[in-house]
């Protein structure tokens, strides 16, 4: 029974490294997927968030804009289907350098403080991803304050 549970996920999944390295694609859609649930987690969309979740995944990747919004559409559709954040968290840390995991967090405080307000919700779900990407305390709290003093 735990076998069928199992292939379903992985068959209903499109963000799933199974026993390959994580592709590109399943990179961009995680740190994407994540920046999106960081926009959603307030309860509040604010279009300054999907902006900085453009700029950020733009850049990051060096995407185009049709890639950046195409992009952005498959991580809405992750972001609303999943049930937790370890898949995409695990792709991340099993593609991404110690570096690019903090990139990631600071990614997900400039989307917290674009709108001028740190919702209590929103700290706790870096925290809880940076835990995720076993980012240091340290690090968490260097790139809420380099963030925080931008804003």
């Amino acid at each position: 029974m735990l076998a069928s549970i199992k292939q379903f996920m992985e068959k209903i999944s499109t963000v799933s490294i199974g026993n390959h390295a994580p592709t590109e694609h399943d990179l961009q859609l995680a740190t994407a997927a994540l920046l999106v649930e960081m926009m959603l987690s307030d309860d509040q969309i604010h279009a300054a968030e999907q902006q900085k979740i453009k700029a950020a995944i733009k850049a990051k990747f060096q995407l185009s804009d049709a890639e950046t919004q195409e992009l952005m559409r498959l991580a809405e559709k992750q972001a609303k289907d999943a049930t937790d954040f370890y898949q995409f968290t695990s792709i991340i840390n099993a593609g991404f350098s110690a570096e690019q995991k903090v990139k990631v967090i600071e990614y997900l405080w400039q989307v917290a403080y674009v709108d001028d307000h740190l919702d209590p919700l929103e700290e706790h779900l870096v925290r809880k991803i940076a835990d995720l990407l076993y980012v240091s305390h340290k690090d968490f709290i260097a790139t809420k304050l380099k963030i925080k003093k931008k804003w």
